[in-house]
């Protein structure tokens, strides 16, 4: 059988990844991005380029959308030419954003409206992993949205967790992203810390990597903010709107996500220092300036 017609919208670190990815096992894809550059390499690879996000939808069976926030995910779904009003009936759109819950319920109402049917599915993973086709995705939606749409899904991961109905996939990476993003802030104030003190910065490292606190995340953030290695894997400004975000989700529920607060503080300093299109690790920044 021949392979579904795939749409890749948004062809940032991630999303032109992922279009490699389904391009190598084969499917038909056709991408859009707003600068039209940088789908270049993807047509050299054999990829159809779309003049606007209708047209690139307009002959797909899946959808996989990869932007940066609400805004520009409403703008491409349902903006001028927007990918809402060209998709087929039956056909299933993969938001892989981190988007607000109330956004992708919005979405999925919409596109419900005209025959379509949404799979929230933000992943775990950097750059790396989108490259090597190890990513895990979080998808909240139905079961059968999510086998349809399984045979892309698959070459792009190692895992594809279906966490619930929709909303459920993006709330779960948005709860992942802040404590990551706490995480991220207390690991910039710790080496702070321990470079003004005076310590001996490999020495008090090797401590606190090898003990209790060495997670994965907090081992890759030590190394990078030591060396101040900032080259983009997470952009600061994205994990300061999903800190944001993950406040947002909280305060529906009546919690007040304190330590997520706490870190967008931090984050955005950083971002006002002129920091926000580096790595988020380039938060410890905000604290040796």
């Amino acid at each position: 059988m021949s392979q579904p017609r795939v749409a890749v919208l948004g062809l940032g670190i991630m999303g032109s990844r992922m279009a490699h990815r389904l391009l190598g096992a084969g499917f038909p894809v056709t991408v859009y991005n707003r600068s039209q550059d940088k789908a270049a390499p993807l047509a050299a690879a054999g990829a159809t380029v779309a003049a606007t996000p209708h047209d690139a939808v307009s002959q797909a069976d899946i959808v996989v959308s990869m932007v940066s926030n609400d805004q520009v995910s409403h703008d491409l779904w349902l903006g001028k030419d927007g990918a809402a009003g060209g998709m087929r009936r039956g056909a299933v759109a993969i938001e892989s954003s981190t988007l607000s819950v109330g956004w992708v319920r919005e979405l999925a109402g919409a596109l419900e409206a005209r025959g379509a049917v949404l799979l929230d599915a933000p992943v775990t993973g950097s750059k790396m992993h989108a490259g090597s086709g190890e990513l895990t995705f979080l998808v909240g939606g139905s079961a059968e949205a999510l086998e349809k749409a399984r045979p892309a899904l698959a070459v792009m991961s190692k895992a594809i967790l279906h966490l619930g109905p929709t909303g459920a996939g993006a709330l779960t990476k948005l709860i992942n992203n802040f404590m990551c993003g706490v995480q991220v802030a207390s690991t910039a104030q710790a080496l702070t810390l321990i470079e003004r003190s005076g310590l001996d910065v490999a020495k008090t490292l090797h401590v606190l990597m090898d003990g209790a606190p060495g997670s994965p995340l907090v081992k890759t953030m030590f190394t990078r903010m030591s060396t101040s290695d900032y080259t983009p894997n997470f952009f600061l400004e994205l994990a300061l709107k999903d800190l944001r975000y993950a406040i947002q989700e909280g305060a529906r529920f009546g919690l007040d996500v304190t330590t997520a607060t706490a870190a967008v503080g931090v984050f955005e300093q950083a971002v006002a220092a002129g920091h926000g299109q580096k790595d988020f690790s380039a938060v410890v920044e905000a604290y040796r300036a």
